[in-house]
């Protein structure tokens, strides 16, 4: 067994944070506890993300700071895990020689391993192998109270042009459905009653082991004994099934969220980022949905400045946000990823007409976000009670099924309650309203 103390830095995505959690477990699981002090730190660990420049320049000026904290801690162990650690490699280590490990995507359950070998040799390692097999069992701390994170699949084999997601996080592997049931079971009985199942695509789950596809796989989760609510993300429009789509509708805890990321409203460009679907495809997916799921919300991704876009291809993709009217979109401006193909295409965007389109779309958004929450005047929704607001702690913030916000009055409620809630005052952003006795 280790002493001592660890802090662990996460950015990017969902998945990052499930596999800290993955890292977490493994440090307790050897005696390390943790500190929110990176400065009392034993073990400091940043697991990265490199989907957007901005994610990559953050970690580069954190491991600036942790340079100083190995000076005047010599026995410090620091290291660089996730989607930059996987795609940098030994660079990390040339442009920063006080990491002592670089682990890549496929290697987290090798953390404790990794940790002892430098405690007694004293010697770097860069670790970046991705297998086609998937570590189970591995100990788990869970950052949340009553909703977990439970990956399904790891890898993308979509391979869009603007993407470094199949590079570094490797081709499709899929959990078998009885691994994933067994740790929905665990944290069930652990006290979470919300879990959401994470993956790149997770309509393309079970397409390599075929024991189950993901319809089945929702069916198999949403029939264990305890479990309140099962969400998931995310989904490529392309493997939207029917069969997935009834299964949402016959499900008696599956929520009625889908994100469902058009990334773009244009055939042209869509072509050009290999999305593999077509405006007109997609917008029959939508109308298969809202057709099974009238009440269920519909949010989205959307990139603005992909190369070669014209002022024609952006008013198509606003045309078509008046159109679908999601409940809420993501909006990006393309950033270059080195190793894409998207990096070395004609016709890249200005800085200042990306920032323009972006307001110009963020803009349209808003609007359709808030008239879409005004039709919710006056009606009582089930809210599980996450916790307090940020912004005053005498004010509860919880989701619907549907994944909207809504803050209302703190009353007799405790974390983890579900109640129901009648929206008095609806936002863009948000919703408002009290406990319905």
């Amino acid at each position: 067994m280790s002493t001592g103390r660890y802090k662990i830095l996460v950015y990017g995505c969902q998945m990052n944070i499930a596999d800290a959690e993955r890292m977490e477990g493994q440090l307790q699981s050897v005696g390390y506890t943790r500190t929110e002090e990176t400065a009392d730190a034993d073990v400091i660990l940043i697991n990265t993300c490199c989907v957007r420049e901005s994610a990559e320049d953050k970690v580069y000026g954190k491991i600036g700071e942790i340079k100083k904290l190995k000076e005047r801690n010599p026995h410090l162990i620091f290291g660089i895990a996730g989607c930059m650690a996987q795609k940098e490699g030994d660079n990390l280590m040339q442009r920063a020689p006080h990491i002592d490990f670089v682990l890549g995507t496929g290697k987290v359950q090798e953390l404790t391993r990794i940790i002892a070998e430098i405690r007694a040799e004293h010697s770097p390692v860069v670790d970046t192998v991705i297998g086609n097999t998937i570590a189970e069992n591995l100990p788990i701390a869970r950052g949340g109270k009553f909703s977990a994170w439970v990956p399904i699949m790891y890898g993308c084999n979509n391979f869009c042009t603007f993407c470094i997601v199949p590079y570094v996080r490797g081709r499709e592997r899929s959990r078998t459905p009885e691994d994933v049931v067994a740790e929905v079971r665990r944290a069930v009985a652990e006290g979470y009653t919300e879990v959401t199942l994470l993956g790149q695509n997770v309509n393309s789950y079970g397409k390599d082991h075929k024991a189950a596809d993901f319809a089945d796989l929702l069916r198999m989760v949403d029939e264990v004994e305890g479990i309140r609510r099962v969400r998931f993300m995310t989904s490529h429009p392309k493997d939207i099934s029917d069969k997935l789509i009834d299964t949402i509708r016959n499900g008696r805890h599956l929520c009625e969220h889908i994100h469902l990321p058009v990334q773009y409203g244009s055939n042209r460009i869509l072509k050009a980022m290999n999305r593999v679907y077509t405006v007109e495809s997609y917008r029959e997916r939508v109308r298969r949905v809202r057709e099974a799921l009238p009440e269920a919300s519909l949010t989205t991704d959307l990139i603005v400045g992909f190369p070669g876009e014209t002022e024609e291809d952006f008013a198509a993709t606003l045309d078509f946000l008046r159109e679908i009217r999601y409940d809420s979109a993501y909006t990006f401006l393309y950033s270059k990823r080195s190793g894409t193909p998207a990096a070395t295409m004609a016709n890249q965007v200005a800085d200042d007409v990306k920032h323009a389109r972006l307001n110009r779309l963020m803009e349209e958004q808003n609007a359709i976000s808030r008239a879409i929450n005004e039709r919710l005047m006056g009606a009582e929704l089930e809210i599980m009670v996450e916790g307090a607001s940020k912004n005053d702690p005498r004010v509860w913030s919880g989701r619907t099924r549907t994944n909207k916000i809504v803050l209302f009055p703190h009353g007799a409620e405790r974390e983890g309650d579900f109640v129901r809630v009648k929206i008095n005052q609806p936002q863009t952003w948000l919703l408002k309203g009290e406990v319905v006795s």
